[in-house]
């Protein structure tokens, strides 16, 4: 049987959100996924964005290299939060696949969320 348990993202500091500091690929690490294959993360991620205008964040999902890893949200300005991964997953990989984030503006946007982890 599968057991769940809920934990803050591997990149938060006692489950405050992060501030997304990059502006280009490779973004900010918001959270790194399992190494163990027969783990599964389901991620859930809100942004808000404190500054006075719209902004652009990407979300780099599992990698960097291809547009297939992004996934764009444009965060309304002062408006409380978004949510921008609605519980996606990520399986346990040798190489643990991250989650990254970078806005067009720095220090505007801060994500945070929760994993479910799976095993």
């Amino acid at each position: 049987m599968a057991t769940f348990t809920k934990n803050h993202l591997s990149n938060s500091s006692d489950g405050k959100l992060i501030k997304v500091v990059q502006t280009a690929t490779a973004g900010t690490l918001i959270h790194a996924g399992p190494t163990n294959t027969a783990h599964f993360h389901e991620v859930w991620l809100y942004a808000v964005n404190s500054d006075t205008t719209d902004r652009k964040l990407t979300i780099e999902w599992g990698g960097v290299a291809v547009p297939d890893d992004l996934i764009e949200f444009t965060v309304t300005a002062e408006s409380g939060l978004f949510l921008i991964v609605p519980g996606l997953v990520l399986q346990g990989n040798a190489t643990a696949l991250n989650v990254r984030a970078f806005c067009a503006t720095a220090n505007v946007v801060s994500v945070g969320g929760f994993v479910n982890e799976i095993s």
